[in-house]
């Protein structure tokens, strides 16, 4: 008898638990690095591109942490559009391809009557 009262109690919570729906995740662009390590150069597949007709906030300013290493890069942080709003995706420290290797931030441009994302990449 005392089962049947602890489980008519537990029984709801568990369901109420299971009930909570999960938020709908969007994904706008797409882009593909491929490297080679033979003499071919590296492919880069074209990203879509999405134009946002809302401006993208003011760059946080962040705080840049001593480099792991010396062939790492800082990556500052920028705007990602997740297809309902901008969300921050934090600067971060990544290695350097090639010793040459120079990275070109990636940055908003103006376009289209709205605002397109244009990727940073090595050179």
């Amino acid at each position: 008898m005392k089962l049947h009262h602890y489980l008519c109690a537990f029984v709801p919570l568990l369901l109420a638990a299971c009930a909570e729906e999960a938020p709908p995740v969007t994904t706008t662009t797409t882009t593909t690095e491929v490297t080679t390590t033979g003499p071919a150069p590296a492919v880069v597949a074209p990203a879509r591109e999405v134009v946002v007709t809302e401006a993208p906030p003011p760059i946080r300013v962040e705080t840049q942490t001593v480099a792991p290493g010396p062939n790492y890069v800082w990556m500052k942080g920028y705007w990602q559009w997740d297809g309902r709003r901008y969300a921050w995706v934090a600067g971060h420290w990544v290695v350097r391809p090639r010793t040459t290797a120079v990275y070109v931030e990636g940055h908003w441009a103006q376009r289209g009557g709205g605002w397109v994302w244009i990727p940073g990449h090595w050179r």
